[in-house]
């Protein structure tokens, strides 16, 4: 029988007031691709980031290629034959796509760096992931998705056996993540062995051979993906059913409270209009670069525009800047998280603050802390944030709670319309239903909710109304009872010819 890659036995390991991983085993198979599962803060990332050697872990042994691993550390890993793809982009955008490739690799003869060596390399993995990317451009200028498909270039030029892929199709379109898949089947063939963490579960069928579980950072189990059912592994993965992964509440539709008027801002936002109304939740379909998000992006202030009208209860209003928008009731979950939404160096308490100062404040300027706790205090017990504490920080949150975060600082303000981008991007099932829940209380309490997703399924699940978009225009809106997958896309596809 062929050794194991990797043997993990008996892992442990705490943080400040947590227990992260009990007692733990894992283990990877050459020519395997084996799913780690389990729910935001289940210890997936815990256990991988101790075998890439970024933590260390308390107790239990490690063993590679047959060999034990100690005092690992993630040049010592990547030395071994492990390399590991981030779910939240770990890349220089100031460097170029080559240089990203070769950080802390670089060829290098004679006191200098050979530049020509190292981009004919990178053209060649790049062509390996069928990529048509220049290996100059400033990685800064990539779209998400590309960013993404650096990263795995980057993993993959290192010509690891053992390969962690954490959430790697999340920014990914599906032509993209076909494009993956081949990728992944031909390194499964050369022997490799690929560790995948997704809650993308329906990608499992199509790569996965064996799946572990792992709950509250505790093994559930070890089971082949052929001898297991979706509903078995949604249960082992809450530890309850989950009967409804939409819920969906109707509630009587109010009042138009919000109305963008022939809104242009740069390529990507061309003469959008749109409506919002009390009490109903607007899904805004569409492909990647559709201008989706750049539409957010401006009606929030973010981006500059260059004409249009933004109206909120009848009356016009100027948003200039984020802050015009906050004050005026209108607020944001980006699309981006951790770059955009929070700030990983400052505690659940002050990013819960931190935009709402004007409130925490008195007539001093002075912030009120008590006020401040009982604020954290309520968004953490209102959003269920799994942390010891509001003086957490927010860096060593799950993908999930620190989302859970970024929503937790807007339930303070008296909002009247808040705009999802992307809420469920990277996070769980039972995650996702509870945002969802949100989604329809905000509803239910006369809020209108403005939700972009890439998800098909989620936006036929959780819209009332559906507006596409197409090459930054609007090319289709439809209630929820005439909508179809089949609609969307024709809607979704509708570009213009250019003459």
């Amino acid at each position: 029988m062929t050794a194991n890659l990797v043997e993990m036995r008996g892992i442990t390991k705490s943080f400040p007031g947590v227990r992260a991983l009990q007692e733990v085993d894992f283990s990877l198979r050459p020519g395997e691709v084996h799913a780690l599962l389990g729910e935001n803060g289940a210890g997936k990332s815990t256990l991988v980031k101790i075998l890439s050697g970024v933590f260390a872990k308390d107790g239990g042994t490690v063993r590679l290629f047959g060999q034990i691993a100690e005092h690992l550390t993630p040049l010592r890993a990547q030395e071994l034959g492990v390399a590991i793809i981030h779910q939240e982009l770990n890349l220089c955008q100031h460097l170029t796509v080559t240089e990203n490739i070769f950080l802390g690799r670089e060829i290098v003869r004679n006191g200098r760096l050979c530049r020509r060596e190292m981009t004919q390399a990178a053209r060649e993995v790049l062509g390996r992931l069928n990529i048509a990317l220049d290996p100059d451009t400033i990685v800064g200028n990539l779209a998400i998705s590309k960013q993404q498909m650096v990263e795995i270039a980057k993993a993959l030029a290192t010509d690891a056996k053992v390969l962690i892929m954490d959430e790697p199709t999340s920014a990914l379109t599906a032509k993209e993540i076909d494009d993956l898949f081949i990728i992944i089947h031909r390194l499964r063939k050369e022997g490799r062995g690929i560790i995948y963490i997704s809650h993308r579960l329906d990608e499992l069928q199509h790569i996965v051979d064996r799946v572990t579980i792992l709950r509250d950072g505790e093994f559930i189990t070890c089971t082949n993906l052929a001898d297991t059912t979706l509903p078995e592994i949604i249960a082992n993965m809450v530890g309850r059913e989950i009967n409804e992964k939409f819920p969906r509440v109707t509630c009587k539709v109010g009042k138009t409270v919000f109305e963008v008027k022939r809104l242009n801002a740069g390529r990507l936002v061309r003469n959008v209009s749109l409506s919002l109304r009390e009490g109903e939740i607007v899904g805004i379909a569409g492909l990647m670069g559709a201008g989706r998000t750049e539409t957010m992006r401006a009606i929030f202030g973010v981006d500059a525009t260059s004409s249009g009208e933004i109206w909120l209860d009848g009356s016009k209003i100027d948003i200039r800047h984020p802050e015009d928008a906050i004050k005026r009731g209108v607020v944001l979950v980006p699309e981006d998280r951790k770059r955009d939404g929070l700030c990983t160096r400052l505690v659940i308490r002050e990013n819960i603050a931190l935009p709402n100062l004007d409130i925490l404040c008195g007539p001093t300027s002075f912030v009120r802390r008590d006020q401040e706790r009982k604020m954290a205090n309520k968004a953490m017990e209102d959003l269920r944030i799994k942390a010891p504490h509001i003086d957490v920080d927010a860096a060593s949150l799950s993908g999930g709670n620190q989302q859970k975060v970024v929503l937790g600082k807007w339930l303070a303000r008296q909002a009247r319309v808040v705009i999802f981008d992307e809420p469920t991007r990277g996070i769980d099932v039972a995650a996702k239903v509870e945002i969802y829940n949100l989604m329809n209380d905000l509803k239910q309490r006369g809020i209108a909710i403005l939700f972009v997703s890439s998800e098909m399924p989620e936006i036929l699940g959780i819209s009332d109304r559906i507006i596409v978009m197409c090459d930054g225009r609007v090319t289709g809106e439809m209630p929820i009872e005439d909508a179809t997958q089949e609609k969307i896309m024709e809607l979704a596809t509708q570009f213009e010819v250019k003459q």
